[in-house]
């Protein structure tokens, strides 16, 4: 099991890296973000069937839930029957440059990985800084 993940809401420490943990440190979160902002699945059964990993339906649900909770996602809600759609926010875009890096450590520890997405052809901090204002547009209107 060990799915039960609830974002924490009282830090434990005043040290970021730990909060960033607290709040995006399940097996989850990263990769519902990465699907939501590298791959452009917006709604629930895109993100459930386009998952390479493999989540649940219970367990993506509960993680959705905890994103929009942490301030990372908003949900645009729709009338009832049709499904809604996730928007990442300006928190949830900021984790861009995290996915990147963790995509470069992930590549070099496992070299058999393939990288996910590339940005304009490189992982410079301008080409990142790129797509995440054109997130921006997308996102945020």
């Amino acid at each position: 099991m060990g799915e039960a993940f609830t974002v924490i809401e009282t830090p434990r420490s005043s040290c970021p890296i730990s909060r960033s943990i607290e709040l995006l440190g399940d097996r989850w979160s990263v990769v519902i973000l990465r699907d939501i902002a590298l791959h452009d699945r917006r709604g629930f059964r895109e993100l459930l069937t386009g998952n390479a990993e493999g989540i649940s339906a219970p367990v993506l649900s509960r993680r959705l839930a905890d994103l929009v909770r942490a301030g990372f996602l908003t949900k645009m809600e729709v009338e009832r029957g049709r499904a809604g759609r996730y928007s990442l926010t300006e928190d949830g875009i900021q984790t861009v440059p995290l996915m990147f890096e963790l995509g470069r450590l992930g590549a070099k520890l496992d070299p058999t990985t393939v990288p996910a997405v590339t940005v304009a052809g490189d992982r410079s901090r301008a080409s990142i800084e790129s797509y995440m204002d054109r997130l921006r547009s997308l996102h945020l209107n």
